[in-house]
């Protein structure tokens, strides 16, 4: 090291550049099929729904299929549905979809060319370095909606953690409760049954204040529904898409298609089942109300042939990811698409595995990016370290949001011209200028060298991730629109209680 070189600045640890509740896609969509082999696609899924059907297993939903011109097999529940009533639900759908949320600020519009992305959803268990892999309880639940709320990249809410030690008959309580009085975001409601749904559109209702024209001013929830592949929907996802169209909520509707096992070992030939059960799902959503919101969704990926696991952040993920991105811009919807890890530990795998995951969905223009920060064995952990992680390659990704200036000034010739040849711009007026804001403040990267990372105690990402993650935790304080919402809430949930809850529907 000579005497010009520059000692680096130690990151600023826990600290977060402002600026990304609002993004696009800065980039021109990536394709991994060519225009006549999306078409062919497109063909095929309508040649699937129309010659082989899918079944259904609602009888509420057949009957509105029935009405609608589809052919029903009473006996066997399948369903075969004719390409005009696709293309007129297709029609009917919305492009654009205003997502409400307790602050204004946070609000969105679920469109092509919105950039948004949600965490890890839907793990059973948690885990961190503190406190090692345990099952998802109240507590857990909690912090993980207090870290999403956290970090502006985190778009819409998911359920990272199920809280286990709740019954699932009162869960849905929870998971509304702790949304409604933590968070200001767009909210997430599970599909598990009319009852539960009702409920939970209640608890929106009464901790806002909504009248029903109120709460049908815009999405104020959303829901994941995801067919059984191959070509199933069952009671609870048929209802749910019926349920949230109704109230004029939003369903993003998801086949998880995995070639190999539940779909073709061919991508195109997963892709082209993916295409046909998410299409029965959005006709389904406009025959129970014209002009539903609701979206395209794609989660195709492989599995490992020798354990039959699924895998993630694969080429043939990104090739499924840059796949749907083209289908959804074909039929012209918003789509939601998703990443995955499938390592069991927040290493190189985990973060390659997501990483990969998301330039593909970055790439394929997916409006919403579910599972992008915290999500680990293929979904049965939510990692707090992983978690922080994420976001920190999601930042990365959002810093790409922001126009690179290229004006006079940017272009730097005075700059160029002060500085001799082999010198160094640390200096300059330019820099100084600058310097401040120039460039991305990590969040957990450590840019220091070997001598001063040693004298910080060598820490891992991981160990400081941790560090990051718990003090949050520690200095969280709910958003101010919070305030009254629990004792809003407390005599619903206590009398809904004392009456049994709501099971869930098989």
């Amino acid at each position: 090291m000579t005497s010009d070189t520059p000692r680096r600045r130690a990151p600023r640890k826990g600290t977060q550049r402002p600026g990304y509740s609002h993004l696009r896609h800065p980039f021109q969509p990536q394709s991994a099929f060519s225009e006549d082999e999306i078409a062919a696609m497109h063909d095929t899924a309508l040649r699937v729904l129309e010659e082989l059907g899918i079944r259904i297993l609602l009888d509420e939903a057949r009957a509105l299929f029935r009405a609608g011109g589809a052919i029903v097999d009473p006996d066997s529940g399948m369903v075969r549905i004719g390409r005009e009533m696709v293309t007129a639900a297709l029609a009917s759908a919305p492009r654009s979809i205003r997502l409400r949320a307790a602050d204004p600020a946070n609000a969105q519009v679920f469109e092509p060319g919105a950039m948004l992305f949600m965490a890890g959803s839907g793990c059973p268990n948690v885990t961190d370095l503190a406190r090692g892999r345990r099952p998802g309880s109240a507590e857990s639940f909690i912090e993980t909606l207090r870290l999403q709320q956290s970090f502006d990249v985190i778009h819409m809410h998911g359920p990272s953690a199920e809280p286990q030690d709740v019954p699932i008959h009162l869960r849905h309580y929870a998971l509304m409760h702790g949304q409604l009085t933590n968070c200001s975001k767009p909210l997430f409601v599970y599909s598990r049954g009319r009852g539960q749904v009702a409920e939970a559109f209640e608890m929106i209702r009464l901790a806002h204040g909504l009248d029903e024209a109120g709460f049908e001013d815009g999405v104020w929830a959303t829901t994941v529904i995801n067919s059984n592949s191959p070509r199933q929907l069952d009671v609870p996802m048929a209802r749910g898409i019926i349920d949230f169209a109704r109230a004029g909520q939003l369903s993003l509707i998801t086949p998880f298609c995995l070639a190999g096992a539940m779909a073709p070992i061919t991508m195109a030939g997963a892709l082209v089942l993916q295409h046909a059960e998410a299409l029965a799902g959005i006709t389904l959503a406009q025959l129970a109300r014209p002009g539903a919101p609701v979206a395209y969704g794609g989660f195709s990926s492989n599995v490992d042939m020798k354990s039959g696991s699924p895998a993630f952040g694969t080429p043939e993920h990104i090739r499924a990811n840059l796949g749907s991105g083209q289908l959804a811009r074909f039929i012209g919807l918003p789509w939601r698409s998703a990443t995955g890890a499938a390592a069991n530990m927040a290493d190189a795998q985990g973060a390659q595995e997501t990483i990969m995951a998301l330039w593909a969905a970055m790439l394929a223009q997916a409006t919403v990016t579910v599972h992008g920060a915290g999500w680990l064995e293929g979904g049965l952990s939510f990692g707090y370290e992983k978690f922080i992680l994420d976001v920190e390659a999601l930042q990365t990704l959002a810093e790409l949001c922001r126009p690179a200036p290229a004006d006079a000034a940017a272009l730097a010739f005075d700059a160029i011209a002060e500085v001799p040849s082999g010198g160094h711009f640390f200096a300059t007026a330019h820099t100084m200028e600058r310097y401040q804001t120039a460039f991305y403040a990590p969040l957990v990267a450590d840019l220091s060298n070997h001598g001063q990372w040693v004298e910080n105690g060598s820490q891992s990402a991981e160990q400081r991730a941790m560090a990051i993650w718990q003090g949050v935790l520690a200095g969280f304080t709910p958003p101010a629109v919070c305030e009254g919402v629990s004792e809003r809430l407390a005599p619903f949930i206590a009398t809904r209680s004392a009456a049994g809850g709501s099971a869930p529907e098989d």
